[in-house]
């Protein structure tokens, strides 16, 4: 997912996210609701917020769905451009596209 941070504010760019589909995967639904529940903004057309305090809670959550296995990594994975440093507590979630 393509992340961006601006002023101690991680973005997940809208595209990327997962959607919502009724009677889709429960894995995929879970995701969708588990990311959805810890953002501080999550507008349905916009770009996802997550607040310093959430980025623990929102890395552990992505380990988590990256180990079961259901999901592709690039469902699971930050990714921010060249240009940006990745924090430590996001590190091990992230990569440079």
């Amino acid at each position: 997912m393509r992340a961006r941070i601006e002023n101690e504010v991680l973005f997940l760019h809208h595209e990327d996210l997962p959607p919502y589909k009724k009677g889709g995967s429960v894995v995929r639904n879970s995701y969708f609701w588990a990311l959805r529940s810890i953002a501080g903004k999550a507008g349905r057309y916009g770009d996802w917020e997550y607040e310093t305090e959430l980025w623990f809670a929102l890395a552990r959550m992505l380990l988590s769905f990256t180990e079961s296995g259901y999901l592709g990594l690039r469902e699971t994975q930050l990714e921010f451009t060249p240009s940006q440093d990745i924090p430590d507590m996001l590190r091990d979630v992230s990569t440079w596209k």
